[in-house]
């Protein structure tokens, strides 16, 4: 999802908007990470003065700017660096809709990957990296590619605790590619 914007530039349909532009049509507030309207828009729904975009349903904030929809963060990134990010945007602290500046980093999948902060929406045991097997608990992580069996547990936490000790040691967030 982080890449919505390049699919579109990529796919031909519409341009990138430009630093210039970008910094005409909206302001941005590095410490809170909002962007805030500084004319109307084409259709004349959102005002000057108006904050920009909204939540979308994967957590990310998204805005419209000249029928284009971005992702904030990238937006950001952009707006403060006057370059379209390299590669992703990571949000160091996990949550997808804090856009400050300071919580914004570039990084290659592998590092975007391992700064998960919670389990999935499917996960049962509610710990990250902590499945049932049978009637114990299992740790796995997943590094380099590579799915790593770390042990079977008595107790949920008791392999959520030996999943942190192998994600110390394996998930080397900042690692670049």
């Amino acid at each position: 999802m982080d890449r919505l914007d390049v699919r579109t530039v990529a796919a031909g349909r519409r341009s990138a908007i430009s630093a210039a532009r970008l910094r005409e049509v909206l302001s941005y507030d590095p410490e809170t990470g909002r962007f805030t309207r500084k004319i109307d828009s084409r259709r004349g729904r959102a005002k000057a003065g108006d904050i920009a975009g909204s939540i979308e349903c994967t957590g990310y904030a998204a805005i419209w700017v000249d029928g284009v929809k971005y992702l904030a963060h990238r937006l950001a990134w952009l707006y403060v660096t006057g370059e379209w990010p390299a590669d992703l945007i990571d949000h160091i602290n996990g949550f997808r809709a804090d856009n400050r500046i300071g919580n914004l980093r570039q990084a290659d999948n592998w590092t975007n990957q391992q700064n998960l902060g919670g389990p999935k929406g499917n996960n049962t045991s509610g710990f990250l990296g902590v499945s049932r097997s049978k009637a114990r608990w299992k740790a796995e992580i997943r590094a380099f590619g590579v799915r790593k069996h770390i042990g079977t547990f008595d107790t949920p936490q008791e392999a959520h605790s030996a999943y942190l000790l192998a994600k110390k040691v394996l998930h080397v967030i900042g690692r670049s590619a």
